[in-house]
């Protein structure tokens, strides 16, 4: 196979990206299906910067439905939890729980538009079997910041929004006896 130039690369990949159904050029949950009640592992994939330049900040707004958001740490970024008072408390193992986390922040970092990269947090799954919850993210870069917050309409598919916010869809409970 010929070797392509940079612009063509970028071309091809940009196609491919914008018809692959794994929509890799767009901020991406790694697992998209998790149990009601169960503790979800929320990796959030960003495969590139914004329009050439670097990532210096991601936050990831969260829906109430994720519970007791425990960011993981990364090397190089600065760690924040936006802490938000709750309209409706629910309860925590017998703890009620007034405020949670409803936005993590990751800056300071350096992610090159040539590079790959993943953030990583833990959170307790509410909500009902077959809803979607969409955890709006933003990437904020050098030049410029990309918007994935936009969320389907009812009988939308995603792909045809210009930044759809990474959906997890929420299945039956699994019960164990």
């Amino acid at each position: 196979m010929k070797s392509l130039t940079p612009i063509a690369l970028i071309l091809a990949s940009t196609l491919a990206g914008s018809y692959s159904m794994t929509a890799s050029a767009h901020a991406s949950l790694e697992v998209q299906e998790a149990a009601v009640g169960s503790h979800y592992k929320a990796v959030m994939r960003i495969g590139h910067g914004c329009e050439g330049s670097a990532t210096h900040t991601v936050r990831i707004q969260l829906p109430t439905e994720l519970r007791k958001a425990k960011p993981m740490p990364k090397a190089g970024w600065t760690l924040e939890t936006v802490k938000q008072k709750l309209d409706e408390p629910y309860d925590y193992y017998g703890t009620s729980i007034t405020e949670d986390v409803r936005e993590i922040v990751w800056s300071g970092g350096n992610l090159l538009d040539s590079q790959y990269d993943e953030f990583v947090f833990r959170a307790k799954l509410a909500g009902e079997p077959g809803q979607t919850l969409h955890l709006k993210t933003i990437q904020e870069c050098d030049k410029g910041e990309n918007r994935w917050v936009e969320i389907p309409k009812e009988g939308q598919d995603s792909h045809d929004l210009k930044g759809p916010a990474p959906g997890l869809k929420l299945t039956e409970a699994h019960h164990h006896h």
